[in-house]
């Protein structure tokens, strides 16, 4: 398991999916609001015009020495939802992350997110 501590280091650092392509640069990390772990990444994509920052999942990411691996196939990646550079990830989104990649999605008991960013 990555500690929040451990991939707040990673920023700016490749993400590669699980044969080494590069997907883009990680941005940013929002963790499960439950437990407060690393939950979701987002990843600076598209060319430097168009930036975008496309959200994908943590639960079994590698560090290696420069980069991260995903578990997550680098066009999966590409398709998922994302945000603009200076946007902030509005609540009633969250789910549509957790369905692109087949992952339960759960609120809190209130209604609360389940994804905060760190």
């Amino acid at each position: 398991m990555i500690h929040a501590a451990d991939i707040r280091e990673w920023r700016n650092h490749s993400v590669v999916d699980p044969k080494g392509h590069k997907i883009g640069v990680l941005e940013a990390i929002y963790v499960d609001t439950t437990t407060d772990e690393p939950a979701m990444a987002t990843v600076r994509t598209g060319p430097p015009t168009r930036h975008r920052l496309t959200f994908v999942p943590l639960g079994e990411a590698i560090l290696g020495p420069d980069y991260v691996k995903v578990s997550y196939d680098k066009a999966l990646v590409k398709k998922a939802p994302a945000i603009g550079m200076d946007d902030i990830l509005p609540a009633e989104a969250e789910e549509a992350i957790f369905q692109h990649y087949d992952m339960a999605y759960q609120p809190g008991a209130a209604g609360e997110r389940q994804l905060a960013r760190r």
